[in-house]
This record gives structure tokens, C-alpha cells and sequence, in this order.
């Protein structure tokens, strides 16, 4: 499933699941623009091994995606300087725990403009050029949150299921062209925030790193494991390639049987 040649941008790419995307995608030549939160010493390190290992352009790209002129600054500035944005995918999330009653205006706000509209912004800005070329990848991260309801995280709850409508939107209103556009569902993945519940869990019962992470996953993946970040990445490979022509409009799960035994 080779990309070269083909150019990404990936909100939310500096680390964790968005970090594996942009190796992933890397690896298979596909030039790239990150963008993210993190220091920037660590910022051009990851840049620097992405483009070194793999051989490609890779820029990075500083934009507030909580402000919808800067989304949209970012894929014209991705389109001038790689020369076409052909793959987008919607990454960039932010969370705040906290029942209704208590949950702060501002940091509601916040949430829909992170999860949502960046979204909304990036995707409308780069439509255009992609369906001049009559080619084109369109992925957003979705959450098994985007189907149910979890007490404390009405921010995540809501940006995630109208994430899907989003999704379902562009990808009806882009059928006939060779654009697609899916969602990819994770389950429990590995990342900085998974791993801060799994230090968590053996600081306060004493469990081994397995046993922790078995316990966590009782509730939510039937197969008790913990996902790679790595096979979340290689899913989204596979909806860039010319094999998924055909997939859109469709919300994939990587959950370890998550949405099948609850």
C-alpha cells in the first residue's frame, strides 16, 4: 500500500495515536504536515526521525486548532508548501472530566471547537482542491463514545457522536467523486492518557503492569488487551490506499470486541 508522493496533514500528531499515524503514513512515502501540543525540542526530534528514517517531507505546523482562522491558515499554508493537502485526518482532541452540573462554559467551548469545528474547518478548506484532482482521504477519529454515553465526559460524549454525522455528511455529499471519508473507532489504545490510568491502577491495588491492564480492559474489551497504537495506524493505511476506493461513509471499529460484548 504504497503513498508515495502522496501528501498528509494530521491534526493532534505529536504523540499517541496521531504520532502513529504520521509514522505509519510516513513509512508507506506519503509526505506530511503534523501539528500538536508538546515541547518543542521533542516537536523536531519526532519531526526530524519521521523525515530522516523515512526519506519524506515532513513539516511541522503550530496552528491553535481552538481557532478556526488558524485550521484554515494550516491547510492553505500544508497545500503551498507540499503542493496538495490529499489526506486529511481529524486527530486533535481534548477531554475534561466532570459530571453536567459542574462542567465549566469555557472549557465546553473549548471541546467543540478542538473536536468538532476544527474538524468542520479543515475538511471544507481542503474539499475544494480534492475534488479538483477527483482524489482524495478523509479520515476522522471517532470513540466507542461516539455510540454511548459515559458519566463526567459530556465534552467527549457529544463531539464524538456528532463527529460520525460529520463524517456520514461529507462522505454522502462526496460519493461520486474520488474522494472517501470513514471514521475509525477505537477501543482502549495505548497511549500517554491510557497509560497514566494503567500507572494509576498498579500505584493504588499493587497489580503487575498485566494484571493492571487485563482489570482496565475487563470493562470495556472483551479480549482483556490493551491496543496498539501501531494498529489503529495501519487501519487508516489501508483507507488511503486505492483498495478502499470503495469504503465511505463507514465508522470502523478497533475496539478488542468492545462494541460486540456490551
Amino acid at each position: 500500500m504504497e503513498l508515495k508522493g502522496k501528501n498528509a496533514l494530521i491534526t493532534g500528531s505529536t504523540q499517541g495515536i496521531g504520532a502513529a499515524f504520521a509514522e505509519a503514513l510516513a513509512a508507506r512515502g506519503c509526505n506530511l504536515v503534523i501539528n500538536g501540543l508538546g515541547k518543542a525540542a521533542d516537536i523536531e526530534k519526532f519531526r526530524q526521525l519521521l523525515s530522516e528514517k523515512h526519506k519524506v517531507k515532513v513539516v511541522y505546523s503550530s496552528a491553535n486548532v481552538a481557532n478556526a482562522a488558524e485550521v484554515r491558515q494550516m491547510v492553505r499554508d500544508s497545500e503551498q508548501s507540499m503542493g496538495s493537502v490529499d489526506i486529511l485526518i481529524n486527530n486533535a482532541v481534548t477531554r475534561h472530566v466532570a459530571r453536567y452540573e459542574e462542567f465549566s462554559a469555557e472549557k465546553w467551548d473549548y471541546a467543540l471547537a478542538v473536536n468538532l469545528s476544527a474538524a468542520f474547518h479543515a475538511v471544507q478548506e481542503v474539499l475544494p482542491a480534492m475534488k479538483k484532482r477527483n482524489w482524495g482521504r478523509i479520515i476522522m477519529m471517532t470513540s466507542m463514545l461516539s455510540y454511548r454515553a459515559l458519566a463526567g465526559k459530556v465534552d467527549y460524549v457529544v463531539t464524538k457522536h456528532a463527529l460520525l454525522g460529520l463524517m456520514r455528511t461529507v462522505a454522502v455529499e462526496t460519493a461520486q467523486t474520488g474522494i472517501t471519508c470513514n471514521s475509525i473507532t477505537p477501543g482502549w489504545v495505548l497511549t500517554p492518557h491510557s497509560e497514566a490510568q494503567i500507572v494509576h491502577q498498579i500505584e493504588t491495588t499493587g497489580q503487575n503492569r498485566e494484571q493492571a491492564i487485563a482489570e482496565l480492559a475487563l470493562s470495556r474489551q472483551p479480549s482483556r488487551r490493551i491496543i496498539s497504537a501501531h494498529k489503529i495506524a495501519n487501519l487508516a493505511v489501508f483507507l488511503c490506499s486505492e483498495e478502499a476506493s470503495e469504503i465511505t461513509g463507514a465508522a470502523l471499529s478497533v475496539d478488542g470486541g468492545w462494541s460486540a460484548g456490551n
